[in-house]
């Protein structure tokens, strides 16, 4: 989707009548630190032919997932849509986010001048199966479920432990994106969240009842922690669509988990994700 002639092939070839835009280059803190100008370029590139081929091609409906990561590094929890623009993302999040932000951007420019139907939906963190689990950079639900599976006896994680995120199980995302298609068609992004809020360090300790890890749980203050604080408001999805996150984070867990475990023991006894 980055190059113009696969994107443009794609849309030849599928001819469709509703696209969910979903792909982007992203990773944890280490891969956004080594790959900010892949990741800005990357995902400004997908959006922008995306937006162009749903206007020549005549698209019914155009729904675009941006990213929590573009949210102000210090936004007011919870975080609410109007609040998307009242700073600079922070910054290790920052080239993926504000090349999502200028995504938006063009959603509502495309809406304006072209009458392109696009909306735009702002996912927390997701995780669940078939979960990014390679080690240079899958997010922090699926590297610690890894460690913590191949590795009983230790696992480091960067920062002090005290930021907090929220995540949102796939399944509940997919709902809310068909949703979102079906009943919704502003201008303005909503969030899709779960509205529960975890410290990294509880995160760690959740995963390792989940996973039955015994091992020892170090942190590694010299290196970032990312944002300090990520919940998301999501009332506006309620009023605009009629969607709420159902699933609960430790059943979300555990369907994860089984899932891993699941694949690890078909592939063998190490499991070595092919790098995306």
């Amino acid at each position: 989707m980055t190059r113009w002639d696969d994107a443009e092939r794609l849309f030849r070839d599928a001819r469709p009548a509703l696209v969910f835009h979903l792909a982007a280059e992203v990773g944890g803190i280490g891969a956004n630190r080594a790959n900010p100008g892949r990741y800005w370029y990357a995902n400004l590139m997908m959006g922008a032919h995306v937006l162009e081929l749903a206007r020549e091609n005549g698209i019914g409906k155009l729904v675009v997932a941006g990213t929590v990561c573009a949210y102000p590094k210090f936004t007011p929890v919870p975080f609410r849509e109007t609040e998307l623009w009242s700073g600079y993302p922070e910054e290790t999040n920052a080239p993926y986010g504000v090349a999502k932000k200028s995504v938006l951007v063009g959603a509502q420019a495309y809406r304006e001048q072209y009458g392109l139907d696009a909306i735009f939906l702002l996912p927390a963190n997701l995780y669940g199966p078939r979960d990014n689990f390679h080690p240079t950079n899958a997010h922090v639900i699926p590297d610690l479920i890894r460690k913590m599976v191949e590795t009983p006896e230790e696992v480091v994680l960067w920062g002090d432990g005290s930021p907090t995120r929220e995540f949102l199980y796939v399944d509940d995302a997919a709902e809310g994106l068909v949703l979102a298609a079906d009943r919704y068609d502003g201008a303005e992004p909503v969030n899709l969240g779960s509205g529960e809020e975890i410290r990294i360090a509880d995160l760690a300790q959740l995963i390792a009842e989940v996973t039955g890890f015994n091992g020892e749980i170090r942190f590694d203050p010299s290196q970032p922690d990312g944002q300090p604080r990520r919940k998301l408001d999501t009332s506006q999805a309620l009023k605009a669509f009629g969607w709420h996150s159902t699933t609960s984070f430790r059943d979300g867990l555990r369907a994860t988990v089984d899932w891993y475990r699941g694949v690890r023991s078909r592939a063998g006894a190490v499991y070595t994700p092919a790098t995306p």
